[in-house]
C-alpha cells in the first residue's frame, strides 16, 4: 500500500489512529461487566469508525459511489443480521463473522502479494507475514464454518474424521509447511492459492473430529485466530490500526479460550485432538434408574414456599427462547419474599457469556448473576436449585466420579441443594454424551417439559398458590 497523504498527513493520520487504538481499548475493558458492555460495544464501534474514516481520508479513497456502497451493503447486512438473528443462533453468527474476518485478511494479502511480488520493496519480511496470514486467514474461514455448521446442526455434533486421519494431517502439515517455506523464497501465485487451498482443508479436518461439547472453546480460540489473521493483515500492507486492532482481539480470543479450557478443566490441546464429546442428540439414558417426576403443581408450590431459590440457566432457555417467562417466575417468586439469584457456569450455553446475554435481553438485573466461583457454596444453604436446561455444567460425576471423561471440571454443585429441580425435556445427555447422576438424586425433582411451557405452567399454577 502507498505511504497515503493527501487531506491527512501521515503524523496526523497516526495521532488519529493512536486515538482509535485506545477507543479499541476501553470498548474491550468495559465488555468485562454487563453493566457496561453496551457502552463498551458503542465505545469500540467509534474506535473503527474513526479508523475507517481516517484510512478513507489519508489514501484518499473518496469515491463517494464506493463509500456509499461499502455503507449500504454493510450497514443493510449488519441491521438485518441485528434483527434477524435469534439469541439461540448468535453461536453460529460469531462463527461465521470469525470466518469472514480470516478470509478478508487471507484475500488483502494475496492481493498484495499478486501486486507487490515482484517489486523490490517486497523483502523477505512482506513475503513471511504474506504466507503466514494466507495460512492464519484460510484456516480460520474454514474452521469456523465447520464450527457454524456443527452448531447450526447441519453436520453431525459428534467427533468424526476419516480412516488413517492421524497420518493423513500429518501428511497435510507437512505439505503446507513445505508450501510455505516455497512462497516465502521465491514461489508463484499458484503456490500462494494452493497454500491457500490447503489451509482450507487443514481447517475443515482439524474441527471435523471435535464434538459439539468442545465448539464453544473452537469459536473462541477461532475468534483469537482471526485476530491474528487480521494483525498479520495488518504487517502486510503496513496498517497500525489493524495491526493493534488485530493484536487486541488476538490476545483476548485467547484469554478468554484460556479461561474456558480451565473452567472445563480440560487442555487446549485435549480439545483441539481428543475428539471428546457428543452433539447432545442422544436417546435417552439411565432409563432402568427411578426419577421423581413431578407436575407444575409440586415445583410451584416447592418454589412459592421456598426462602431461597438459585436459577441455573442453560442452552435449553435458549432454545426455547424461555428467558422472558424465567424473568415473569422470578418475578412472582420474588412478591412473595423467595430471594432469586442466578448461577452462571462460564461454559453454560454454546458460547462464552452466552446466558449473561440471554438474561440481561430479559432485563434481568445484573446484581442478580453470579458466577460459579462467587456462588458455588451458597448451594448447601439453598432450599431449591432449579435448574432449566442445562446438564453436564451440573453434572456431579465431574466432581465424583474419577472414570468420568469430565472428571475434574468444575461444576455448579446444585446437587448440595435442599432441594434440585430440573427442567428438561428428557433423560438425554449433554454436549458431552454422557448420563448426569443429578437426575437420580432423592433430593431432585424433574419436571419434563419444554423450558417455555413448562415455566409458563409453573408461573401460573404459582398465581394460584
Amino acid at each position: 500500500m502507498n505511504e497515503g497523504g493527501g487531506l491527512i498527513g501521515p503524523v496526523l493520520a497516526g495521532y488519529l489512529y493512536l486515538i482509535a487504538a485506545v477507543l479499541f481499548i476501553v470498548g474491550l475493558k468495559r465488555l468485562q461487566s454487563p453493566k457496561t458492555a453496551r457502552r463498551g460495544n458503542q465505545i469500540g464501534a467509534l474506535g473503527m469508525l474513526l479508523a475507517i474514516v481516517v484510512t478513507l481520508i489519508h489514501y484518499e479513497i473518496l469515491n463517494p459511489w464506493v463509500i456509499v456502497a461499502g455503507i449500504v451493503v454493510g450497514g443493510g447486512v449488519g441491521l438485518w443480521l441485528a434483527k434477524t438473528v435469534e439469541m439461540t443462533a448468535m453461536p453460529q453468527l460469531v462463527a461465521a463473522f470469525n470466518g469472514f474476518g480470516g478470509a478478508a485478511s487471507a484475500l488483502v494479502a494475496a492481493a498484495e502479494y499478486i501486486e507487490n511480488s515482484g517489486s523490490a520493496s517486497f523483502d523477505l519480511r512482506a513475503a513471511i507475514t504474506v504466507a503466514l496470514t494466507v495460512l492464519v486467514g484460510g484456516v480460520t474461514f474454514s474452521g469456523s464454518f465447520v464450527a457454524y455448521a456443527k452448531l447450526q446442526g447441519l453436520v453431525p455434533g459428534r467427533p468424526f474424521g476419516y480412516p488413517g486421519q492421524k497420518v493423513g494431517d500429518s501428511i497435510l502439515v507437512l505439505v503446507i509447511l513445505g508450501l510455505l517455506v516455497w512462497l516465502i523464497v521465491g514461489g508463484s501465485s499458484l503456490v500462494l492459492w494452493l497454500l491457500l487451498a490447503l489451509s482450507l482443508v487443514l481447517g475443515i479436518v482439524r474441527v471435523i473430529p471435535i464434538g459439539g461439547a468442545d465448539m464453544p472453546v473452537v469459536i473462541s480460540f477461532l475468534n483469537a485466530f482471526s485476530g491474528i489473521a487480521a494483525m498479520l493483515a495488518g504487517f502486510v500492507i503496513q496498517e497500525n490500526a489493524l495491526i493493534i486492532s488485530g493484536a487486541l482481539v488476538g490476545a483476548s480470543g485467547m484469554i478468554l479460550t484460556n479461561i474456558m479450557v480451565k473452567a472445563m478443566n480440560r487442555t487446549l490441546a485435549h480439545v483441539l485432538f481428543a475428539a471428546f464429546g457428543g452433539d447432545g442428540g442422544g436417546g435417552p439414558a439411565g432409563e432402568e434408574q427411578p426419577v421423581k417426576s413431578a407436575t407444575a403443581e409440586d415445583v410451584a408450590i416447592t418454589l412459592g414456599y421456598a426462602n431461597s431459590v438459585i436459577v441455573v440457566p442453560g442452552y435449553g432457555l435458549a432454545v426455547a427462547q424461555a428467558q422472558h417467562t424465567l424473568r415473569e417466575l422470578a418475578d412472582l417468586l420474588e412478591e412473595r419474599g423467595v430471594d432469586v439469584r442466578y448461577a452462571i457456569h462460564p461454559v453454560a450455553g454454546r458460547m462464552p457469556g452466552h446466558m449473561n446475554v440471554l438474561l440481561a435481553e430479559a432485563d434481568v438485573p445484573y446484581d442478580k448473576l453470579f458466577d460459579l466461583d462467587e456462588i458455588n457454596g451458597d448451594f448447601p444453604h439453598t432450599d431449591v436449585a432449579l435448574v432449566v436446561g442445562a446438564n453436564d455444567v451440573v453434572n456431579p460425576s465431574a466432581r465424583d466420579d474419577p472414570s468420568s471423561p469430565i472428571y475434574g471440571m468444575p461444576i455448579l454443585d446444585v446437587d448440595k441443594a435442599k432441594t434440585a429441580i430440573v427442567i428438561k425435556r428428557s433423560l438425554s445427555p449433554g454436549f458431552a454424551g454422557i448420563d448426569n447422576p443429578l437426575f437420580y438424586k432423592d433430593n431432585t425433582l424433574m419436571f419434563f417439559s419444554d423450558a417455555k411451557r413448562g415455566l409458563s405452567s409453573i408461573a401460573a399454577a404459582v398465581k394460584e398458590l
